[in-house]
Order: C-alpha cells, then sequence, then structure tokens
C-alpha cells in the first residue's frame, strides 16, 4: 500500500508532479503503454485474460485542494487564494508549505487578546507569515499546500492529508499490482480534479473505455452536527456515509445520478462477495464519474468511495478496513465484468 507516501506528497492542482513521480514505479513492471498526457494526467494499460477488447477506465485523481500565493507584501507577508473547495473558517493557525521551497509558514490573524469577538473572515482578510521581511519570500502562483504528516492513530485508523484523493490513487496501484483481470484495464491518475474534473475530462476522450470505475475519498457523516443540540455521548444519526461501514456506492451527486444498472450490479456484486458497502444519499460534492459518464457516446460509470472524516483538511481519518472494502469490490467488479454487462437492448 502506497498511502502514506502519496499522503505526504504534495500536488496541489496543476502541480501534481510529486504524486506522479511516486506512482510510476509502483505500476511499471505492471502496465503497459505509460503515457503522460499534456495535461499531466498518467494513463497506462492492463490488457485483460478473457476480454482484451473490453476497457475499463479507472480513474483517480493526484490534486488536493490547497492555496496559491496572489501577492507578497513589502514586509514579507504573503496574500493568497483557495484552490479547490477550502473552508476559510479552518484557515487561521494553521501550518502550510510555500511554493517549490516548501517554506514553511503559518496562516495569521489577529490573536485572541486583541479582540474577543472571534468571527469567521474570509481569505482576504488573511496572510501567511514565513519569517520573510521582505517580499522575495514567495512569487505570484506558488502554490500552499496544508502542512499535515500521515500518522496510524490505532491498528486500523490512520490520519493523513489528501485523503481525497490519495486513498484512490493508492488503490489504484493495488488493483495494478494485483491484476490482471478478464477485462482490460485502462489505469487513469488524473490531474485538476479539485477545480473542475479538468484532467478526467481529457483521459475520458483519449482513453475511449467502455465502462469506468471512479475511485475516491469521500466525507464521513458520522460526527456532531454543530447545528444540532444532543444529549452527552450521543452521536446523531446524520444521514449519509459512515466511518468504518464500508465500501461507498453513490446513488447521485451534484455532477451525476448513477446509472440504475450500475447502481444495482455494484450493490449485488458486494453482496454476493460478502463486501461491506453503504449508499451515498447526500447530493453533494462530485467526482471524475462528473466528466467521465457524458463522454463520447455516455460511458456506464461505477464511483466507489472510502468514506473519510474531516477530508479538505490536513487531518482527515481513514479506517483502513473501508479501504479494503473499496479495494474488494473493485477488483470483484472487475473479475464479474463483461461486455454483456451494460448493454442496453436495440430498438427494432
Amino acid at each position: 500500500m502506497l498511502l502514506e507516501s502519496l499522503s505526504n506528497a504534495i500536488g496541489v492542482s496543476g502541480e501534481e508532479d510529486d504524486v506522479r513521480e511516486l506512482i510510476l514505479p509502483a505500476i511499471r513492471d505492471y502496465a503497459n503503454d505509460i503515457q503522460v498526457d499534456a495535461l499531466g494526467n498518467l494513463t497506462a494499460w492492463q490488457r485483460g485474460a478473457a476480454y482484451p477488447d473490453y476497457t475499463v477506465m479507472i480513474a483517480a485523481h493526484m490534486d488536493e485542494i490547497g492555496l496559491m500565493v496572489t501577492a507578497v507584501e513589502a514586509k514579507g507577508l504573503i496574500q493568497f487564494t483557495n484552490v479547490g473547495g477550502v473552508d476559510p473558517r479552518i484557515l487561521p493557525g494553521l501550518r502550510v508549505k510555500v511554493g517549490a521551497r516548501r517554506a514553511p509558514g503559518v496562516v495569521l490573524w489577529k490573536p485572541i487578546h486583541m479582540g474577543r469577538e472571534m468571527k469567521a473572515v474570509g481569505i482576504d482578510s488573511l496572510r501567511i507569515d514565513v519569517g520573510a521581511h521582505d517580499n522575495s519570500a514567495a512569487n505570484p502562483g506558488d502554490r500552499i499546500a496544508f502542512d499535515g504528516s500521515y500518522a496510524r492513530l490505532s491498528p486500523k485508523v490512520v490520519r493523513g492529508k489528501a485523503f481525497d484523493d490519495r486513498v484512490g490513487c493508492s488503490i489504484l496501484v493495488d488493483i495494478l499490482q494485483q491484476g490482471p483481470y478478464p477485462v482490460t484495464i485502462a489505469a487513469a491518475f488524473t490531474v485538476q480534479e479539485e477545480i473542475g474534473l479538468r484532467g478526467a475530462t481529457v483521459a475520458a476522450q483519449r482513453l475511449r473505455p467502455d465502462a469506468a470505475i471512479v475511485l475516491e475519498g469521500t466525507y464521513a457523516f458520522d460526527v456532531p452536527d454543530p447545528n444540532r443540540e444532543v444529549d452527552a455521548g450521543d452521536l446523531p444519526g446524520n444521514p449519509g456515509t459512515r466511518f468504518g461501514d464500508g465500501a461507498v456506492i453513490t446513488l447521485s451527486d451534484r455532477q451525476m445520478i448513477t446509472d440504475p444498472r450500475v447502481f444495482a450490479f455494484l450493490r449485488e456484486t458486494a453482496e454476493a462477495n460478502d463486501i461491506a458497502y453503504q449508499v451515498k444519499t447526500m447530493d453533494g460534492g462530485g467526482t471524475d464519474g462528473g466528466a467521465i459518464h457524458v463522454a463520447q457516446a455516455g460511458i456506464p460509470t461505477m464511483p466507489i468511495s472510502a468514506p473519510c472524516r474531516y477530508i479538505h483538511t490536513p487531518t482527515a481519518l481513514l479506517n483502513l478496513d473501508d479501504y479494503d472494502s473499496v479495494l474488494k469490490l473493485s477488483q470483484s467488479a472487475l473479475n464479474r465484468l463483461t461486455p454483456a454487462t451494460f448493454q442496453r437492448e436495440r430498438a427494432v
């Protein structure tokens, strides 16, 4: 499992180079026709044993959310903007790494001693301090990554940065290393998912698959709701996915509604193989599937995710049992797929 190295790597959208360099040697002996396209997607093929002409694209995005330098003030403080879905409420006091030198910095705001009314502020009102005294500390366009390190909290729970979607990248590496499968795999480690599914749009057009699997790290809802009063010790039953309850099959999100044939296929596959799974019913977020399922003449697309607490922060949590469930469900689907699985009857 490559997850620890992938999580610690920095690859804010548009600069996924370090992540790609970790994946390349891990898949080189297990795939053919490995290419990096003009946008930065890393693609590779693994020929199927029974149905070599039937291709399943498996996508996992390499990029992570982060920040970007917009200006450096005369005394060295850095102005910045978000890259992807960053919640400004988590930023004050956050440790970050700036630019190619990974210069350590901290997001500053006035200390509590100077005012007790602590209200959330916009990114425009925040600055990053890297200890500099002039405007040579960084350059506009430099990416800024969260400073978070991978750690094991218990035998089954790990903490890390960028589990959305380094979890999917690690699983896709595992899939290739444990292949081949009856169908041909077109692996796509995509770029710029967090800013608009851009890498997947290009990769799906080029790979022209017959079906697709999208591997993701999604949000887990089994945490207290700050807007709801609960009794001491009570954990509200928030709708949606839950930490440790298995692989997530998406019913719908902001970019796609899962084809009923695909949804039924995944559920039947999980139940037939005694794989823990759950269904995401909250209509939020999105995956590379939003671009892939409408490519060409339409592609049956299977979104399979691992539920993570606190995604889009430097300290997400993952239950390794969920990781294993996503891996097993993906492999079982690949072993069960045939060219007839999603074929519609033609009108006469």
